[in-house]
């Protein structure tokens, strides 16, 4: 049998709007709004560079019908690079690019073959022994086991699978295709090359069962290296795995202990310090990152305060590091006050009785449903958008119903403020 090397992607999202971006820093954003076209690139780059035999693609090229034309036309053109690398692309659509989401299409060059939708084929490499099998999804929320109509494996070749699948909701991720690791193994393929879950993860050797990933983080929750692999084939089996890291913008979360802190200045060098390792660990790459303060400070009430100044202050310390450019996309706060609650309480001033209704609030139950059911009216009106991927904390309570947290929440931020005031004046 003969030996190759081809290229595994999935998850392209072509153009998928990044989330959490601001105009606040317009050169960095526009960058990143780039930045999965980039990665496309420079994944088409790498497939040529390396001489690979085929690429496969298992799923959501794209994040969902294109506003414009432009997207579809960006990836025809890569593909047209391919094309004249004599480089054949095998994929299948997935759940973000059904055959039911997208109502745009442009036709495609010859070297790709995109999988039917209607029933899993195989697609044969004669001159490489590689039979590969696939299928897209016809409709986004496709919840049918496909793996059973799959074909059976071709005799003497080397097969691939191609499927987009969530695997039993690994991940997190909705559980679209559902079937399991065993049942994959036990096909009798090769190799399977799954998307849709956007963590790069090696689930089996021997046969190989693999999630690529995602080429490119697109919000922080998709922090870290992101890649495609290069698969060595030689003499009918998997000899190594190479990763591609095409990302061209790393997402990173980082906590600062502020515990130390005597001021601001304190705080803002803090941040600094992590902004700066954050540049190291993404090699080179533009960094997008959240800071996330936490510790026990007297300085807590000041901070909590002060959201709008934390923000400017950690993107100042970003803006004069100079070298790898950095987007500061959130700073969050997860510090302690110093004075606890029951001292709050026993104070007879503004702020002993807000922390005395505050704790009748949590304790009484008439009080927190009529909470909830205020809370749950406000929440209902909002757009499904941010009900969905709301990071907020105190959002995301009112949105869940944790009249706990929401409680707690708030009345955190508004003994700070009014702390805050009492210092300030």
């Amino acid at each position: 049998m003969n030996s190759f090397r081809f290229i595994h992607t999935a998850d392209i999202h072509l153009d998928s709007p990044m989330r959490g971006l601001s105009d606040d820093v317009p050169g960095v954003a526009e960058r990143l709004r780039l930045a999965t076209r980039e990665a496309l690139t420079a994944l088409v780059d790498a497939a040529i560079e390396r001489a690979v035999d085929f690429v496969v693609i298992a799923g959501d090229v794209y994040d969902g019908d294109w506003r414009d034309y432009q997207t579809g036309v960006f990836f025809v053109r890569q593909m047209h690079r391919l094309n004249s690398a004599a480089i054949p692309v095998y994929l299948i659509h997935g759940n973000h690019d059904a055959q039911n989401q997208m109502t745009r299409s442009l036709s495609l060059p010859d070297n790709v073959h995109v999988f039917s939708h209607e029933h899993a084929e195989t697609r044969a490499i004669d001159e490489l022994g590689v039979a590969l099998h696939g299928m897209s999804y016809a409709r986004q929320k496709t919840t049918d086991n496909l793996v059973p109509g799959y074909p059976a494996p071709t005799p003497g070749a080397f097969n691939i699978g191609l499927l987009h699948t969530g695997l039993g909701g690994l991940g997190g991720h909705e559980n679209y295709a559902p079937c399991g690791l065993d049942e994959l193994t036990a096909k009798g393929y090769d190799y399977w090359a799954l998307g849709h879950v956007h963590g790069a993860e090696v689930l089996a050797e021997h046969p190989h069962v693999v999630f690529s990933g995602n080429l490119q983080g697109r919000s922080i929750r998709e922090t870290g290296a992101k890649s495609a692999y290069e698969v060595i084939v030689e003499d009918g089996r998997v000899a190594e795995l190479r990763a591609i890291h095409c990302d061209v913008a790393r997402w990173q979360h980082t906590e600062v202990d502020v515990s130390n802190a005597d001021d601001f200045n304190d705080v803002t060098a803090a941040m600094r310090v992590a902004i700066e390792t954050g540049v190291e660990a993404a090699d080179g790459r533009l960094l997008a990152i959240r800071l996330r303060l936490t510790g026990t400070t007297a300085l807590h009430d000041r901070l909590v305060a002060a959201p709008e100044q934390l923000l400017a202050e950690a993107r100042a310390a970003a803006a004069g590091l100079g070298g790898t450019p950095v987007y500061v996309e959130k700073v969050r706060l997860a510090t302690a006050p110093a004075l606890d609650a029951a001292t709050r309480r026993a104070r007879q001033d503004a702020l002993g009785e807000l922390q005395r209704l505050l704790d009748d609030a949590r304790n009484d139950a008439d009080i927190r449903e009529m909470i909830e059911k205020d809370v749950r009216k406000l929440a209902e009106r909002l757009p499904h958008e941010i009900r969905t991927d709301a990071d907020d904390a105190l959002l995301r309570a009112a949105i869940d119903g944790d009249t706990a947290a929401l409680i707690d929440g708030a009345g955190d931020y508004l003994l700070s403020r009014l702390a805050a005031d009492e210092d300030a004046s």
